[in-house]
C-alpha cells in the first residue's frame, strides 16, 4: 500500500494506525511525500528537508513495529499524479491518505488533492480525517 504524507505532524499521527493496517493486511508500505514549497519564498532545499524529515518519522515507526517500509520522495507541481503514478509504478493496491482539515476556501486555492486522486485513480483510497483518533 501506498501511504501519502504532506507534513511531519501527518506522520507522527498516522504512523501507529497505519502499522495496525499494515501487519493486519499483511502489506509492506511505501510512503511517499510530495515537495512543494509552502510560501513564495521558500527554497527547494527547505522543501526538501521537510519532506526529508516527514519520510522518516513515518518510517521509523513502521520499521518499530516491524513493517516493512520504503520512504519516497516525489517532486511534482500535480501532487494527486504524482501519487497516483507512484503507487501504480510499486504495484501498490490501495492509497492511503491524511487529511489536513484545510477548509473548502483552503482547498480551492491550494488544490484538492484527495478530491483530485479519487476523479483519478482506479485503486481504492482511504482517507484519514486529521481529527481521527487513530482507531482501526
Amino acid at each position: 500500500m501506498l501511504v501519502a504524507v504532506s507534513s511531519p505532524w501527518a506522520s507522527e499521527k498516522l504512523g501507529q494506525p497505519i502499522a495496525d493496517l499494515a501487519k493486519r493486511l499483511g502489506a509492506e508500505v511505501v510512503v511517499a511525500h510530495v515537495a512543494t514549497l509552502q510560501e513564495e519564498d521558500e527554497h527547494e532545499s527547505d522543501a526538501t528537508q521537510r519532506g526529508e524529515q516527514t519520510l522518516k518519522l513515518m518510517t521509523d515507526q513502521l520499521r518499530v513495529a516491524d513493517v516493512s517500509a520504503e520512504g519516497v520522495m516525489l517532486f511534482s507541481d500535480d501532487t494527486s499524479k504524482a501519487i497516483l503514478n507512484t503507487a501504480h509504478a510499486r504495484g501498490c493496491s490501495l492509497i492511503v491518505l491524511g487529511l489536513t482539515g484545510k477548509g473548502v476556501l483552503k482547498r480551492l486555492i491550494a488544490g484538492d488533492v484527495p478530491g483530485n486522486l479519487i476523479r483519478q485513480t482506479d485503486l481504492p483510497v482511504l482517507l484519514c480525517p486529521a481529527n481521527w483518533d487513530g482507531q482501526v
